[in-house]
Order: C-alpha cells, then structure tokens, then sequence
C-alpha cells in the first residue's frame, strides 16, 4: 500500500513524526509532502499568484512552499514516482479539528484534495486540553491507536467522495474509553474572536483568540465523543448543499428571474 502523507502545521512538526510513524506501521510505501511553513486555517487555499517552490530533504520526502491543497495536488501529480497514493493521510494535527472548525481546517482540506483526487483519505487531529502553546500534545495516544483505526477504516471502506476526520481526545492512551462514529458538532458562536491590542509604536494590530466551549455539546457529536475521552470518527463530505431548503424554496423561487422596480421598497 502507497502511503501519502501531508499536515498543515509544517515539513517540521511533531504531528507528521507522528503521522509517519502510524503510517509507517502500515506500510513501507510512505511518501510525504507537508508546507515549509504552518498553514493552518488555510482550508482548502490554493496558491494561484506566486510561484510554488519543491525542496527534497530526503528520498520520498518534500516540502512546498504552499498549502495542504498545493501539497496533495503536486505529491499525486509531479512528485510522486510511478502509481498513484492507494491512501491520504493528513496531520496528526496538534488540536482538535472538530464542529465548524472542519471548514477553516488545512489537514482537513488535505484529506478532501486526496479524495477530490479519487484517493481514500483520513484527516487525523490530537486534541488539546486547551490551546496553549505550552500544553504538550498527546501525540503517543495519537501513535497508539492510529495503525488499527486507520486498517479497520480501511477494511469497512467507506464512499468515495467522503473522507474520515478522527480526532484523539487529549488524555493519555490508557485514558481513552473507545471508538465513537459521530457527526459533526456546532460551538457557541463565539468561539473565535480578534482581540485588539496596540504596539510600541502605538498603532493598533488584532490577534486572533479562542474561547473555550460554553454549553454542553449533544449526545453523538464529536464534541461530546472527544470530551469524554472516546476517538471520533466523523464521515464528512464536500457538498455543502442544504436540502431541506432547495426543497422547501423550489415552489417559492424559479422561472423568471424577480425585480425591483424603481421606487419599490425593499
């Protein structure tokens, strides 16, 4: 099995170590392909007005000056030898990828470009206890249960235009309480915030923050599945469509097309 690996916190991060060792476990096939510099929240970006730059630093190993996207795009296409990846894996990021953080995600986006390229692929997240950038990640819990998830995942299978998002709760390996399939939860909607602040020159500048979760998450969630130690394992798919209201509008709004005529109020 040919393995491709990709994260979004860098070529340098202790995740994708993380990363290749579960896929190492799997296969001897790996090949990775991560961003020279952090890209997280890049989300599914592309680099469209500058150049995209490839360094080598070890056979099968190399990294991009572009995002996620950019990286599993070159990797199957350019970077590469012979077959097509049978497998994308993005991360092990360091914090959880859960709720509407999924659409900011660049390990996310990693795992959506491989399955945009007809690749089975798995986004792979270490939540945080809070962030802090002096909290250590339980990347060993990460590397404990990785190898067997990601083969059962295989053995079930799953749709092709899905990808699976795992995120690992932030405890110790002998912690966890077991495996939960959930859906994607939904945050306070305060959850990100700039703060201002003013430099030593005066001038203003903002920093983004995160506020902690205020009301308890629902049963089935991945939210809930991570807070009380479990792994969730959330299918998602691209299409953001929502169908009860093409539904409910398609007798309401079609033909030809309405008008504001002058004077009208709106």
């Amino acid at each position: 099995m040919r393995i491709l690996l990709t994260n979004d916190d860098g070529i340098h991060a202790e995740g994708l170590q993380s990363l290749r060792r579960i896929a190492e476990a799997l296969s001897d096939d790996v090949w990775i392909c991560a961003p020279e510099i952090e890209q997280s929240g890049a989300s599914r970006a592309l680099t469209l007005s500058n150049p995209v730059r490839v360094r080598r630093l070890e056979p099968r190993v190399f990294a991009v000056s572009g995002t996620p996207t950019d990286c599993v795009m070159l990797a199957v296409q350019e970077m590469v030898d012979g077959k097509a990846p049978d497998l994308v894996l993005s991360g092990v990021n360091r914090g959880q990828n859960m709720a509407e953080d999924v659409t900011l995600s660049g390990t996310v986006a990693g795992a959506l470009q491989g399955m945009s390229m007809g690749i089975p692929s798995i986004a792979m997240s270490q939540a945080l206890m809070r962030f802090d950038e002096r909290v250590e990640a339980n990347f060993e819990t990460s590397e404990a249960y990785g190898p067997g998830l990601v083969r059962r995942l295989l053995d079930i299978g799953w749709p092709a235009n899905v990808i699976m998002n795992v995120n690992f709760p932030p405890v110790a390996p002998e912690l966890v309480k077991g495996v939960e399939v959930t859906a994607q939860g939904s945050r306070e909607q305060n959850h990100l915030h700039f703060e201002r602040r003013t430099d030593l020159r005066g001038r203003d500048y903002f920093w983004m923050g995160f506020q902690g979760q205020v009301r308890p998450p629902p049963e089935g969630v991945d939210l809930r599945a991570v807070a009380e130690a479990r792994i969730s394992v959330t299918p998602l798919h691209i299409d953001l469509t929502h169908r009860e209201t093409v539904s409910r509008m398609k007798g309401l709004l079609g033909g030809a097309p309405p008008r504001l005529h002058p004077g009208e109020a709106v």
